[in-house]
């Protein structure tokens, strides 16, 4: 088919020309339809991460209401994890049967219910059978909005748009903390449980009426008539006509994947390696979320200063997305990633020499460590969502995001047994230098083999 097959409408007499994706949506500007459907993305991915770290913060609450050991409420804690773990593996490759709008949708009204039956938990196991419910939920709902947001964006602002939605998990980290920190010496913890079901219930009305479904998950089921009303959505000057049709490239769209697909051939090892890193980076995300606390409180710093730490790491991940994002598009997503890490490695070293230093560099460098591991997190993501192609991209991610968890899990006991093992903060920081390093390694090699596959 020539060129000329994707251009918005038809200038001659007889059927109109077919719309040819993804050429369709990467040559346009991002119109009103489609920033909508990525705020939407934004707004789950923003309540998945109020419910997931809202418990956090209720933890000191709910071990004094119950009288709950400490040991216990890591188990807690580890639920969700658990729970999103399974989503991401088990739930979120169903979007190739069920589409991504149906499991975004289905994964919001789990986590929200579930959430709203933790508020009459009266134990811990109910708490923490509700918990995995909810994780459940949130694993089932992310790879979808990610699936989406990369299908709807023009491939120059795909890593800017994805990294954008993801910045919403971070956002609500933050929102938790404020939300909790008003309403449990007002209303008690179980409030904080009715706002995180109230707010993603409310949230399903207007994804039900506003979230558009995949157009590619529509044109393998053969509904190409829906399939071109979204694309009239997205260009109103096609014309409105039955026999308009719209066709892919892609020859992942018009077949249904399997995961297996994603551990065959040449696509094994990327695979492969794109899972050492998503565990890399989340071991050293949740490691150093879990115990940059006590170390600074060692180092005999405020209670305040705790506090602001905590928030500083969320702050840079969000700020390093606005260079990172235009980055990856206009200069490479390997090479702008690989960067990242390996300046992250610098960062990591310098927090180790900055412990004894006045406050404000101690923020500082906690602030630039949150831009390397907190920002390398998100931006890996859109690499992901780069990496595979438009067909099998939900369960890509899906599947990166849930063998990620695996670093999320043992990270902080790594991070706990080297410093139980006697080894100084110093020299601590030093060592969590070479598994960033290695990160940057890989994308590089990565960005390495794309670029030898597309010149062959």
């Amino acid at each position: 088919m020539s060129g000329t097959t994707s251009s918005p409408s038809a200038t001659v007499s007889g059927p109109p020309t077919p719309v040819q994706l993804p050429g369709f949506i990467d040559g346009r500007r991002p119109g009103g339809f489609q920033l909508r459907t990525v705020l939407l993305c934004g707004l789950v991915m923003l309540l998945d991460g109020f419910d997931t770290q809202a418990i956090n913060y209720m933890a000191p609450a709910i071990t004094q209401d119950w009288g709950v050991s400490k040991g216990t409420m890591s188990t807690v804690f580890s639920a969700a994890l658990v729970g999103l773990m399974i989503g991401y593996l088990a739930i979120a490759p169903l979007s190739d049967k069920f589409g991504h709008k149906r499991l975004v949708m289905a994964g919001v009204a789990v986590f929200a219910l579930s959430t709203l039956a933790s508020v009459w938990a009266q134990n811990p196991d109910q708490l923490i059978i509700m918990r995995v419910i909810t994780g459940l939920g949130l694993g089932a709902a992310t790879p979808s909005t990610i699936a989406l947001t990369a299908e709807y964006s023009p491939k120059r602002l795909r890593a800017s748009l994805v990294l954008a939605i993801y910045c919403g998990f971070s956002l609500g980290f933050v929102v938790a903390n404020y939300a909790a920190d008003w309403l449990i010496p007002a209303y008690g913890w179980r409030s904080v449980f009715v706002v995180g079901a109230v707010l993603p219930l409310a949230l399903l009305l207007v994804l039900a009426w506003q979230l558009p479904e995949s157009i590619s998950y529509l044109l393998r089921r053969g509904d190409i008539a829906k399939a071109y009303a979204l694309c009239r959505r997205i260009d109103r000057t096609l014309p409105q006509t039955e026999k308009a049709r719209v066709h892919t490239e892609s020859a992942a769209s018009s077949k249904r994947v399997k995961v297996t697909e994603l551990l065959s051939g040449r696509q094994l090892l990327g695979t492969v390696l794109l899972w050492v890193v998503f565990a890399i980076n989340l071991a050293l995300f949740y490691g150093l979320q879990s115990w940059m606390p006590t170390i600074l409180a060692d180092r005999g710093y405020s209670h305040g200063t705790l506090a602001t730490a905590a928030s500083m790491t969320t702050i840079g991940g969000i700020a390093v997305a606005f260079v990172v994002g235009p980055a990856m598009e206009r200069l490479g997503a390997y090479g702008s990633l690989g960067t990242l890490y390996f300046v992250g490695c610098g960062f990591l070293v310098l927090m180790g020499f900055v412990l004894v230093s006045p406050v404000w560099m101690v923020l500082a460098a906690i602030f630039l460590v949150g831009c390397a591991v907190s920002g390398g997190q998100k931006s890996v993501i859109a690499l992901a969502a780069a990496f595979y192609p438009e067909g099998v991209r939900s369960t890509g991610v899906g599947w990166a995001l849930g063998m990620g968890r695996a670093g999320g899990i043992v990270g902080p006991m790594i991070v706990g047994g080297m410093l139980a093992g006697g080894i100084d903060h110093e020299q601590l920081f030093m060592l969590l230098a070479v598994p960033i390093a290695l990160c940057g390694l890989i994308v590089l090699y990565l960005g390495h083999r794309a670029k030898y596959s597309n010149a062959a």
